[in-house]
């Protein structure tokens, strides 16, 4: 039986800094080409990104596969290096900090990742793979606090104590992705990045892990960057949505607004490919034409005008739209938009 998720329960205030400020980000990979190897082109992965999240709110991230999401999150927690750009975490920019000195924020910032089989080492069992960032960071003193608290953590997920000692090739994907969450938990960091973490799991399993990190979160004041391709679940367990197309913000605002009243072409186009349980629904599907451009050679002017439906203006052509308030807290990188 599929288990019910959970509504999102009302986010932490808004403080006067932001728990964190990306600013024009920027991700590009270098295309080499012949012999010698010599750049001849840049993916743009990551193209002028700037957005904030809120001490303990959730915001949630949707696009096509390729439009840069999980290059995103990677890139804010430094696991892939970021072009240009400013990442400021508690007011302070962690962008250009050299490795050895971002142990000190690894503390803060934890990754969730999509695939709970590839993401745990099978050589160490339960305990070693909990332990681990404990060990790392000094957390702990003696053997016995360390047990008890990765016991703890256990507990925290829903997992028996009693499988400490077991190895993941014994646990299902919903029980791995729990062992990986209590992982990034043990640090007791203020900022996870999600990305896809229910994606490779069923439904009800979905479900579960869905309503662990809004229980997680609402005991714990953890904030969330929650990337995944379900509109369905980013609205249950986000407060703010922002919609991604070739590595650009499209459409930004709370998840009640973006779901239910997107502005962005592109957003429409997601939303009405979602499936209405409803065999009698009037809902008209946009199908758009072609396919994402490469992020290597992206068209000019607005980055969506060769799929667009409304694009006839010369201007969607020529210019790249700006992110703008097209309504009270709705923005959306379109020249029609509003």
């Amino acid at each position: 039986m599929r288990e019910e998720i959970k509504s999102p329960g009302v986010s932490a205030a808004p403080s006067p800094m932001h728990l964190l400020e990306v600013r024009n980000l920027q991700v590009h990979f270098p295309v080499k080409h012949g012999v010698f190897s010599r750049v001849r082109d840049y993916l743009k992965a990551v193209d002028d990104v700037s957005f904030t999240i809120e001490p303990g709110e959730t915001l949630g991230v949707v696009g096509e596969s390729g439009c840069g999401k999980t290059t995103l999150g990677r890139a804010i927690v430094r696991l892939t290096e970021p072009s240009a750009g400013n990442i400021l975490f508690e007011g302070e920019d962690i962008a250009r900090k050299a490795r050895t000195g971002l142990r000190v924020w690894r503390r803060n910032l934890q990754m969730i990742f999509q695939d709970p089989y590839g993401s745990l080492n099978p050589r160490m069992t339960v305990e070693d793979i909990i332990g681990e960032g404990l060990d790392i960071h000094e957390l702990v003193e003696g053997g016995t606090a360390r047990h008890k608290r990765i016991v703890g953590l256990l507990e925290a997920v829903g997992l028996d104590p009693a499988y400490v000692h077991r190895y993941p090739h014994e646990f299902s994907g919903g029980q791995r992705q729990r062992i990986g969450i209590a992982r990034a938990l043990a640090v007791e960091p203020k900022l996870l990045v999600c990305d896809e973490p229910v994606s490779a799991l069923d439904v009800s399993v979905q479900a579960q892990i869905i309503n662990l990190l809004q229980d997680l979160q609402q005991e714990r004041g953890i904030a969330y960057l929650f990337i995944a391709h379900d509109l369905a679940v980013v609205e249950h367990i986000s407060r703010r949505v922002m919609v991604m197309y070739l590595g650009r913000i499209v459409e930004l605002s709370d998840s009640q607004s973006v779901i239910h009243a997107p502005k962005h072409p592109y957003t429409q186009a997601l939303i009405s490919a979602v499936p209405v349980v409803d065999p009698d629904s009037k809902r008209q599907r946009l199908v758009l034409p072609g396919d994402v451009p490469s992020p290597i050679h992206p068209p000019s002017g607005c980055p969506f005008h060769p799929r667009c439906p409304i694009a006839e203006s010369p201007r969607c052509q020529q210019e790249v739209p700006a992110l703008r308030e097209v309504a009270p807290g709705h923005w959306a990188a379109c020249h029609l938009a509003g």
